[in-house]
């Protein structure tokens, strides 16, 4: 499997990293991240360049990282410090330091060519750290390809019958979309409007809605990694104002950084960021135990479906349709990203 390096995509979250060592494959490349003791955040290679043994199994020294095979110490900089028993440090002996933002409580990492880093490109996600909003997120290993995560968010149909019971309603699904695609900023837009929908648990919960809704689904996909559900929630009829503020809906900003780990593995980081009841901790507990429910629910099944795909035929021919149109012009955009850039298969 081909992955678009070149590119920014989430190795953590901020929460994730402090003063001790923390492993995650991106891209097929181990990674070892932690904090030097002025806060910034680290992101090197995962292997000592003596005997490639995980420096995420050895030890941090202040800001450096002691080999736990040998010895070999490198600072921040993924440049050796020490060799033991000799004076002399091989030119050689350094790790690859990876370009860290810390962003929106995220921790991106380049995986590419250092010299083509540039943090503006990163994709917000400001809900995730505005005070206005509050906040439950976690995440979720998948033993399943990437693609499969990028297509189960960019068709939420699927949450009535995956999702009944917490998000999914008849209306998700019979909803007719719109699909818009900007191809100079490469983000893909799919829309959902209910005027008359049934109000799931989710909502019904949190925001203490009682009877029908107009429910929005605005999707923002900003590949290689970043997904955007803008959810609009409010009492059936109820719109936005010609102008002002939408005082009258509720609003969650869901987030979610999809991050290829290997060719057959996925980092789901999720978030759900809500203008409600901001300081209510039980609508945030609530919250919490719903999402993390339905994400195990696309775990189960991806990874259900992963297992199938391994064992069709390299010809089989998948049948699209209507709501397909976003999950199909994201692969076309990460295809086009891969083209575009130095392809790096999985290990």
């Amino acid at each position: 499997m081909a992955f678009a390096r070149n590119q920014w995509y989430v190795a953590a979250y901020g929460s994730e990293v402090g003063h001790s060592l923390l492993a995650r494959t991106v891209l097929g490349e181990p990674l070892v991240l932690y904090r030097t003791g002025a806060g910034k955040a680290v992101a090197l290679a995962d292997r000592c360049v003596h005997r490639r043994f995980p420096l995420s199994e050895s030890r941090l020294d202040g800001d450096t990282i002691v080999c736990g095979y040998h010895g070999f110490t490198y600072d921040p900089s993924g440049a050796c410090v020490f060799v033991p028993g000799q004076q002399r440090i091989p030119r050689t002996a350094r790790v690859v330091s990876c370009p860290v933002v810390e962003q929106d409580s995220f921790i991106w990492v380049w995986i590419g060519d250092l010299d083509r880093a540039d943090p503006a490109a990163i994709p917000r996600a400001p809900w995730l750290a505005d005070p206005r909003y509050a906040v439950v997120r976690g995440m979720a290993p998948l033993n399943a390809r990437y693609s499969l995560l990028v297509d189960n968010l960019l068709d939420l149909s699927h949450e009535t019958y995956l999702h009944g019971g917490y998000i999914g309603t008849p209306e998700v699904a019979n909803t007719p979309i719109t699909t818009e695609v900007d191809e100079d900023r490469a983000i893909v837009y799919v829309s959902r409007h209910m005027d008359d929908a049934e109000c799931p648990p989710f909502y019904a919960r949190s925001t203490g809605i009682q009877g029908r809704i107009t429910r929005w689904q605005d999707i923002e996909y900003h590949p290689p990694c970043l997904y955007l559900l803008h959810s609009r929630i409010a009492p059936q009829g109820v719109y936005p104002p010609a102008e002002g503020e939408d005082s009258e809906a509720f609003h969650a900003e869901i987030v979610y950084a999809i991050t290829p780990s290997t060719e057959h593995t996925t980092y789901d980081f999720w978030a759900v960021a809500r203008d409600f009841a901001i300081d209510d901790e039980s609508v945030s507990e609530y919250l919490h135990h719903s999402n993390h429910t339905v994400v195990m629910q696309d775990v189960t099944a991806l990874n259900i479906l992963e297992q199938v795909l391994v064992t069709e035929p390299d010809r089989y021919q998948e049948l699209s349709i209507n709501i397909d149109t976003g999950g199909l012009a994201a692969r076309r955009l990460l295809a086009r990203m891969v083209g575009s850039g130095t392809v790096g298969a999985a290990r």
